[in-house]
């Protein structure tokens, strides 16, 4: 994958035409059947995987010698790529010259990826003969075509048929190569691959082999997931995931930019514009805010608006990304939007405490009240660093909402308590445990590269991080969504016991940040050991069963793998374990690696902080050193 192209095949490699199987852009299949032949048989597959994020290898063998005997003498290589290129690659092994005809048959309906999932995409489209292949039309769709170098000895337009024939000498090749295009469209040219891709190809080595593979997959993913936004071409950001989420989804592409803040920060500044162009400019209780759909929260509450979420986060990212190294004057032209989200916080909280969602009279959910009293501060924050009025506004109503939150969010019971999940409108708690209370711990970086405080005491804190730590959430692979003990749990449910990979990284740097490493560790380890078993390209979400010995986690059928918050998820725990926090407004980085080091040594190398290359070492013993970094940037204290 390399958006806007989109291929997906299964494991033996043939596009067949059933299901999502085909070649897209920009959401439209404009190949559903390419099934290769050669000597008048299927190739018997032997490997398949990903070669790179954008590329696939399939290797198939049959043998075509007349001589009686079991040894495949052919093997056949295709390798396909997201851009629409596919190179196919027959190599003989016979004893003696072999003539070996070679076919590919095509079809395809041109139907969206919407209409083939749920079952609407229309028949095969008839195909005509078209330069050195086949091309396909639709009055609705457009059309595209499939052109061939070099170009077939034999075209059948009737059956979708290309043919070769080849004359192979012992240990001779022939090659073909394929190229789909939608016609009247220039060349595929991923956003991600481009010169000015906006992420640093940060690398990570150590003692544990495991993190090289996460960290490079996680920054080849998020280059794959990068969408241009088509009427402000400078401006990137991240598609939700693949294949059912290739749109910008508001609060993931904001997360997932917040993450991999250490890859630089103009995918953040690019991100930020093109949502601030679409934030609402009506009267209230609407204006300022981000728009974004309702997602399942669960089997205990309803639906969460993501738009709320993603209008939180706006200023938590801008001021983050300022501490990162956002250019002054890029943070100063965003200023005013940030200004428009906070305006709407206020707006929502009105004379009240706490923000309901969604608004008006949705539950009072904990989560939701993390992330506001974050972009309050840290909002508060950025508003002081500009000489913007309303900071000390902000931070009364967040010391506010830390009172009531600490009296009234709490449910004691025999095991040393826990946080509600929710305040139902009639003020009734709702007190199943799931991973969104990780988001407690998420209190966001201030200048001089401190946290900020945040909802829960110190005591109760120490309380979340034993539960999360427990076996009831910790699941061996990483963090359920929901605790396997409460009403309700299906570790296959979305919301509902499946481990999602942005939450539990989001409470792999919380409780490192509070000082609970032995948690912290586990929950990583766990993520570790899945990630590596998922050949370290992390789904969003998989199965919240217990790890045992010798198991895998099992996949979840309707996870993106990539996905953009998995992807970036990688980065933060990366730099979780070196400690890193930036105050590039005032020179400064300070280092505060996981004292425990409990992948052993580990280094960090072509990150970004305050616009240059960063690197990092930090030893067996948890000492950290700077080995690469801006001229006068200084460590801090």
């Amino acid at each position: 994958m390399s958006l806007p192209g989109l291929t997906i095949s299964t494991e033996h490699g043939q596009l067949t035409g059933h299901g999502l199987d085909g070649f897209y852009r920009a959401g439209r299949r404009l190949l559903a059947r390419c099934r290769l032949r050669v000597a008048g048989r299927e190739p018997l597959a032997v490997q398949a995987g990903m070669a790179t994020a954008d590329s696939a290898r399939f290797v198939g063998t049959l043998r075509a010698s007349p001589e009686p005997g079991a040894d495949p003498d052919v093997i056949v290589e295709r390798v396909r790529h997201a851009d629409g290129r596919e190179r196919i690659t027959v190599c003989s092994a016979a004893p003696r010259s072999l003539r070996l005809p070679v076919e590919v048959t095509l079809g395809t309906d041109l139907a969206t990826m919407g209409a083939i999932a749920s079952g609407a995409a229309g028949p095969e489209l008839t195909a005509t003969v078209h330069d050195s292949g086949l091309r396909w039309s639709s009055a609705a769709a457009g059309s595209s075509s499939v052109t061939a170098d070099p170009p077939p000895a034999d075209a059948l337009a009737s059956a979708g048929l290309l043919r070769w024939e080849f004359e192979l000498a012992p240990g001779g090749t022939a090659t073909v190569e394929l190229t789909v295009r939608l016609d009247g469209a220039g060349p595929l040219r991923p956003v991600g691959r481009a010169a000015t891709s906006p992420l640093a190809p940060a690398r990570a080595t150590g003692d544990d082999p495991r993190i090289g593979p996460l960290l490079k997959t996680g920054v080849d993913d998020l280059r794959a997931l990068l969408l241009r936004d088509p009427d402000h071409p400078s401006d990137t950001h991240l598609a939700a995931g693949a294949p059912w989420r290739c749109g910008r989804a508001p609060a993931e592409a904001l997360a997932a930019a917040r993450m991999a803040l250490p890859l630089g920060t103009r995918l953040a500044a690019g991100t930020l514009r093109g949502l601030a162009r679409t934030q609402r400019t009506g009267p209230a209780p609407l204006f300022g805010m981000i728009p974004g759909p309702l997602r399942d929260a669960g089997p205990h509450l309803p639906p969460v608006c993501t738009g709320t979420e993603a209008t939180l986060l706006f200023p938590v990212l801008l001021a983050e990304a300022r501490r990162w190294g956002m250019p002054e004057h890029t943070a100063e032209e965003l200023l005013p939007a940030a200004e428009r989200c906070l305006t709407w916080l206020r707006t929502a909280v009105g004379n009240g405490v706490y923000l309901p969602d969604p608004q008006p009279g949705g539950p009072v959910r904990s989560e939701t009240q993390a992330h506001a009293h974050r972009a309050a501060l840290l909002g508060a924050d950025l508003l002081d660093a500009y000489g913007r009025p309303g900071g000390a506004e902000l931070r009364q109503w967040a010391e506010r909402l830390r009172t009531a939150f600490r009296e009234r969010f709490w449910i004691e019971d025999l095991g040393g308590g826990r946080p509600a999940a929710a305040r139902t409108a009639d003020g009734a708690l709702v007190p199943h445990l799931g991973s969104a209370v990780a988001h407690l711990l998420d209190t966001g970086l201030l200048g001089g590269g401190a946290q900020a405080p945040g909802l829960l005491d110190k005591v109760r804190t120490e309380q979340l991080a034993r539960l999360l730590g427990s076996p009831a959430m910790d699941s061996g692979w990483g963090l359920r969504g929901l605790g396997a003990k409460e009403p309700g749990h299906n570790p296959f449910g979305h919301r509902g016991g499946a481990i999602r990979v942005h939450e539990t990284a989001v409470a792999v740097a919380g409780l490192t940040h509070a000082g609970y490493e032995k948690e912290a560790t586990s929950l990583l380890k766990g993520v570790l050991a899945a990630a590596e078993s998922f050949g370290h390209r992390l789904p969003e979400m998989y199965a919240g069963e217990r790890r045992t010995e010798g198991g895998a986690p099992l996949p979840h059928p309707a996870a993106c793998r990539p996905a953009a918050t998995s992807a970036a998820a990688g980065v933060l725990l990366m730099t979780t374990l070196a400690g890193i926090r930036p105050d590039a407004p005032a020179g400064t980085v300070r280092l505060r690696p996981m004292r425990s080091a409990p992948l052993g040594e580990i280094g960090l190398t072509d990150l970004r902080v305050a616009g240059a290359p960063f690197s990092v070492r930090v030893s067996r013993l948890g000492l950290a050193m700077v080995e690469e970094a801006a001229d006068g940037l200084r460590l801090g204290a």
